[in-house]
């Protein structure tokens, strides 16, 4: 049994002002030969399909062209999708029906049968071009605090509920199954250690907790196909425990990442062999120069920018960095007359100001960095300013609570 395991496409997706339907076309295309030619036999979405709760409908009819396509190349495979934190689990799921008969499964959120969990329709079995089962997926949704069980035991009720939740699902698939059928598991979340893009990730901060165990995944899983953070990372050092990553780079910080889909073979219930393959850049993110400079600096490398001549939609994208000690009004037409005749396209501007002579020697915070502030680092940040200590981890989970209510009532 071969699976693809992709996470994090964020159709839809605008990158500053410029939409990039163009890359993510792209990307499904490659990825539709890249299922042809490793002969696959099941494709692993692990969330974030879409940018937000309320995608365009040229976003959507990309996705479901893409879904279509795949499937007629290979009318084997198997689909199986998991929401994350940007997509709405509701519409996600509406056409459930429609994609089961072209053998996709798609979780949006945890149902319910009266109290507890419908932990049925979370298991999927993966079939081979015979028919025959050869693993079973826990396909789970990004989680928030309503979908959970209560657990009473642990400090952290939230990564107590979600443990509780993966060893139920565990506990059916280990009775589903048959001797040598591997489980598989699908998860939208973070785990401890991950590295963090903190232009484009959302940061999940439920309970006053930032990240969850690794311990949460029972050990006979075989693999655990996660998503959520942009950059492709194994979880804990346990290379079957890993982030695919994003296809594409969601920000400017994101540019060195090895953007990538994981091709995981199956052998009985174990791993075989895992090996990651590159997605082609379609286009290209140039930061000039690589850190702030004086603007003199920077309108010189700007006019030295040699660059071949592309249509529009595969020009490169530029951030310029400025490093300034006044506010600088004619800035953004300075920049555009040294860019002038140039196949880029200016995507941002990013200003940072230098300390007056004198001045305590502080870190310097860019528009980046206070773009990236949480409304709980803020919350933080406030509570330490009038209290001296950290917010109570009680306030924490409320104020969390809330937030993800809010993205709730959103979707």
């Amino acid at each position: 049994m071969r699976m693809i395991h992709t996470a994090d496409w964020h159709l839809g997706q605008t990158l500053h002002q410029y939409e990039r339907v163009f890359e993510h076309e792209r990307f499904l295309d490659w990825l539709q030969d890249t299922i042809e030619a490793e002969r696959a036999d099941a494709l692993l979405i692990a969330g974030d399909v879409f940018d937000n709760s309320n995608p365009a409908a040229a976003a959507q009819a990309q996705f479901y062209r893409f879904l279509t396509g795949a499937r007629r190349r290979v009318p084997h495979l198997n689909i199986v999708i998991a929401a994350g934190n940007h997509d709405s689990p509701g519409r996600l799921e509406a056409p459930s029906p429609f994609l089961a008969l072209m053998g996709a499964a798609v979780v949006g959120q945890v149902a319910r049968k009266g109290d507890v969990a419908d932990l049925e329709r979370m298991l999927v079995p993966l079939r081979d071009a015979r028919g025959d089962v050869q693993a079973w997926v826990i396909c789970m949704p990004f989680l928030r605090p309503s979908d959970l069980p209560r657990v009473e035991e642990g400090a952290d009720p939230y990564a107590a509920g979600v443990a509780s939740l993966y060893r139920s699902a565990f506990d059916l698939a280990a009775v589903r199954r048959r001797p040598g059928q591997a489980i598989v598991a699908m998860g939208h979340c973070h785990l401890h250690g991950g590295r963090t893009s903190e232009d484009s990730e959302r940061r999940i901060l439920i309970g006053g907790a930032e990240a969850l165990p690794a311990s949460i995944f029972d050990p006979a899983i075989a693999y655990v196909a996660l998503g959520h953070l942009h950059r492709a990372q194994c979880a804990g050092g346990d290379t079957t425990r890993r982030y695919s990553g994003s296809p594409l780079p969601m920000s400017f910080s994101e540019i060195d990442y090895p953007h990538q889909v994981v091709v995981v073979d199956l052998d009985g219930e174990t791993v075989r062999e895992l090996r990651e393959i590159r997605v082609p850049r379609a286009v290209n993110l140039l930061r000039v120069p690589a850190r702030p400079a004086p603007l003199a600096e920077v309108l010189a490398a700007l006019c030295e920018l040699d660059l071949p001549q592309r249509p529009l939609h595969e020009q490169a994208y530029l951030l310029v960095r400025v490093l300034l000690t006044q506010p600088e009004p004619a800035l953004r037409s300075q920049v555009e007359a040294a860019l002038e005749g140039k196949p880029v396209r200016l995507a941002r501007i990013e200003t940072t100001y230098a300390r007056p002579q004198g001045e305590r020697d502080v870190e310097l915070a860019s528009l980046d960095d206070l773009h990236a502030l949480t409304p709980a680092a803020c919350l933080q940040s406030l509570y330490r300013s009038k209290y001296a200590s950290d917010a109570p981890v009680a306030l924490m989970e409320v104020f969390n609570e809330l937030l993800l209510g809010g993205e709730e009532l959103g979707a």
